[in-house]
């Protein structure tokens, strides 16, 4: 299979089947959604997998990068694809990637806030309320940030008290939820409460609002090479991971390990 940044830059795919990374079209979805507030960003990416879209938003401006990823293999082939990147920046970005499983990273490091914080653990996982609950516990997200979660459209997650669901839009089989603190709600804002369903907002592929850029949908195992598009458009609906525990979108023996890089520090 082979990987690439929306601006046709070729990264590295994860070994085998050990990781799915996001469809191109929801990538580039994130980056329309997000787009005011990536220059300048500080992103906070877990279970970050090949690193792709932490990729997408250094070379949006994003100034630095902190990828968590418990597979040994895949953090890896997350750590060069953002250090190619950042090398390849105008201005210079902070790059750093943790192997280690998610809540236990969360649970043991000093909290510094980071603007966006974006969660693709297996859709399965259950985990999606854990970190959710993690990043509050621990102060990692800063005032006025957005916790971004990716997560399979057949099984929604909820949000734990205290988080409101900004806005929800469906493309396939993934579906995307802007979550922000309660306390940074402004009157008439029009978040929407826990105990409120979110109005779900349809993207253009289903037939409705938002608009998208991309054809195709979520990456599927791949079998020799594909391009990004072929993997898209085969995958439409496909779950991004099935596995029941864990931390992030790929379980590994080294769960309990972890290695922190530092690369391209301004």
């Amino acid at each position: 299979m082979s990987l690439r940044l929306s601006g046709g830059r070729r990264l590295q795919s994860p070994p085998g089947a050990v990781a799915r990374p996001t469809a191109a079209r929801v990538r580039l979805a994130v980056m329309n959604l997000l787009a005011p507030r990536l220059r300048g960003c500080r992103w906070l990416d877990l279970c970050c997998g090949s690193g792709v879209m932490a990729c997408e938003a250094l070379q949006r401006g994003a100034v630095a990068v902190v990828a968590v990823e418990r597979d040994r293999r895949v953090a890896a082939v997350a750590q060069a694809n953002l250090e190619l990147v950042a090398t390849s920046l105008p201005a210079p970005a902070a790059v750093t990637v943790h192997r280690r499983e998610v809540l236990q990273w969360l649970g043991s490091e000093k909290p510094i806030p980071f603007d966006l914080i974006y969660c693709d653990p297996p859709y399965r996982a259950g985990l999606h309320g854990a970190v959710a609950e993690a990043v509050m516990r621990g102060g990692w997200l800063a005032p006025e940030g957005v916790l971004v979660w990716e997560c399979g459209s057949d099984a929604l997650p909820t949000a734990p008290p205290g988080w409101l669901v900004r806005d929800q839009r469906r493309y396939g089989g993934t579906t995307l939820m802007q979550l922000e603190l309660e306390q940074q709600r402004h009157p008439g804002d029009g978040a929407t409460p826990v105990d409120q369903p979110p109005q779900v907002q349809i993207s253009a592929a289903e037939g409705t609002a938002a608009a998208v850029l991309v054809p195709g949908g979520h990456e599927q195992p791949h079998q020799g090479h594909r391009d990004q598009t072929q993997n898209d458009a085969a995958e439409e609906g496909f779950d991004h991971g099935q596995q029941s525990g864990g931390c992030s979108s790929h379980n590994s023996p080294m769960a309990g390990a972890s290695l922190a890089t530092h690369r391209h520090q301004p």
